[in-house]
């Protein structure tokens, strides 16, 4: 990571007047004499200056001097649970000039409830809708999950609400806020999902052959495939490929989520990311690889954060030409259950298409 990226937006006091730099404890301006006396409403203020060439930033946050955009505070966001039962990693990448990817994490009944949204960048402040979503999902699925709901209930929810909140940012239908949403709600022996639009949740187990893809893209790619006009291979090369063909906005359709639960026993890792990691590591095979080449065994809980770092920088590292957001969920190795299926491979309970 480069070190501008992470650091702390410059600050410094300056004067009230000029807005020249003042130091801590003087009484006047030296530039031009301003008295710096906060009993008289003339207390120093606080200067934003470039990380890049130390002048003014203006009130959009730009550079005066040199145009640099400034670093926000979700250019990297980092969440990890208490206990270390879950930890998420929000980056903006390096060809981008914002992070439109939002992540929420919740501890909620019975286990661990991960939201990742994508804010669609061709929407108006794409950035908003992502965050909105994300959080206003993650808030309902703890509520309606300790109310009582079933998890499927509560997804389907969830994702409603997210809808409602996105479409209020909305002046109009054609300056409306728009973003993707997946979430996940894992406890011990199952992960129920839920998802409009291509941002995905995948199973890692420890046997990487058993790893496996749990959504499947709102995209036109996934469409042609889904009609048997392409192959995979043709599909990805259009240009149309990552065109996505459901959302959450007010010039989207009325919200209907796939939702789908599976049984799982771990040891294993439940993973939730933007499309800014999976197009470097696409196939749930090749991102259980990276993992393990990081020493970082997927269904291991002490270490979930070091394992979202690790995928947001893998996707940094191959380029970083989106942003890239990751939620890691570790499941270990539970007590077989009656019922539960004998393999590590994560089996549908149920299913519900609705597009």
């Amino acid at each position: 990571m480069s070190g501008d990226r992470e650091a702390a937006q410059a600050v410094e006091l300056g004067c009230p007047a000029c807005r020249e730099v003042v130091y801590p404890g003087e009484e006047f301006c030296e530039a031009c004499g301003q008295r710096l006396d906060p009993r008289s409403g003339a207390a120093p203020v606080r200067l934003r200056r470039c990380v890049s060439c130390r002048a003014a930033v203006d009130a959009d946050g730009y550079c005066e001097q040199c145009g640099l955009r400034q670093p926000l505070d979700r250019d990297r966001v980092e969440v990890e649970l208490p206990g270390g039962i879950a930890a998420g990693v929000s980056d903006r990448g390096l060809r981008h000039s914002r992070n439109e990817d939002a992540l929420a994490l919740a501890p909620c009944r019975g286990g661990v409830a991960a939201v990742v949204c994508d804010g669609v960048g061709s929407s108006p402040r794409p950035e908003e809708a992502s965050r909105v979503a994300a959080e206003t999902a993650v808030a309902s699925l703890v509520a309606e999950l300790d109310r009582g709901a079933d998890a499927e209930a509560a997804t389907r929810t969830a994702v409603a609400r997210a809808a409602a909140a996105v479409s209020s940012l909305a002046g109009s239908p054609d300056e409306a806020p728009s973003c993707t949403l997946v979430s996940a709600v894992v406890g011990p022996g199952s992960v129920t999902v839920g998802w409009v639009g291509d941002s995905r949740a995948y199973w890692l187990a420890a046997d990487e052959a058993e790893s496996r893809q749990l959504t499947e893209d709102d995209s036109w790619a996934a469409a042609m495939v889904a009609e048997g006009a392409l192959t995979w291979a043709e599909a990805e090369a259009h240009p149309n490929a990552h065109v996505i063909t459901a959302w959450l906005g007010a010039d989207a359709d009325e919200p209907a989520p796939h939702v789908r639960t599976y049984c799982v026993q771990g040891p294993g890792t439940v993973l939730v990311c933007s499309d800014g990691l999976w197009n470097y590591l696409p196939t749930p095979q090749r991102l259980t690889a990276a993992l393990r080449a990081a020493s970082c065994s997927p269904g291991d809980a002490a270490r979930p954060l070091e394992a979202a770092r690790t995928l947001v920088r893998h996707a940094l590292d191959a380029g970083g030409r989106d942003n890239v957001t990751v939620a890691v969920v570790p499941l270990p190795k539970v007590t077989a259950q009656k019922d539960a299926p004998p393999a590590n491979s994560p089996v549908p309970r149920s299913t519900e298409h609705v597009r």
